[in-house]
């Protein structure tokens, strides 16, 4: 069966293509403790920031659909893709979160870790506390971490890249056995 792809794939149609025995080589281009928390049966990890130094692992003779969660990495994968010459790729439109809102079935590891997002808040907090309190107790410098962690949120939500969140999913709590045995 020779299948081209050519447009964005919503839920409904992805789902319809794999039940139909297309062979398609499902990508997900998110972080491991993203992927640990949910994804589609027979979806592959490969991250985002690794997609073009693991991209000679894909066939090219078999269509690519690239899914994140909200389909804006999977955009970016797109383009990366197309830069190293591929052709055959789909984006999953709205990404997992249009997947789950169609009632679609998701695998998730039993254990897996807290969404980086999640994560993101609580370290943030962490620290924005532990800056007054020290600014109170030792010294008022110790604010000056609470503000450079409060610049750091809004940094991350105007042009939503966060540094924070990159480390944590570097942490070892985020690169579980589970996770790395999918890659």
């Amino acid at each position: 069966m020779n299948t081209t792809l050519t447009n964005n794939l919503g839920p409904a149609e992805l789902r319809r293509r794999i039940d139909a025995g297309e062979p398609l080589q499902l990508v997900d281009v998110r972080e491991a403790p993203e992927f640990a928390a949910g994804r589609l049966a027979g979806a592959r990890l490969i991250p985002l920031g690794e997609l073009e130094r693991r991209a000679a692992e894909f066939d090219r003779s078999r269509p690519l659909v690239l899914i994140c969660r909200s389909g804006k990495r999977s955009g970016q994968a797109r383009e990366k893709l197309e830069r190293l010459g591929f052709n055959n790729l789909a984006c999953l439109t709205g990404g997992l979160t249009a997947w789950e809102a169609a009632g679609l079935p998701v695998e998730k590891d039993a254990r897996a870790p807290w969404a980086l997002e999640r994560q993101v808040r609580v370290a943030a907090g962490s620290l924005v506390v532990l800056g007054v309190t020290l600014g109170f107790l030792v010294h008022p410098g110790f604010f000056g971490l609470s503000a450079f962690v409060g610049g750091g949120l809004v940094f991350a939500g105007v042009t939503d890249w966060c540094g924070m969140g990159l480390l944590l999913a570097k942490a070892p709590w985020n690169r579980r056995q589970s996770c790395a045995c999918r890659t």
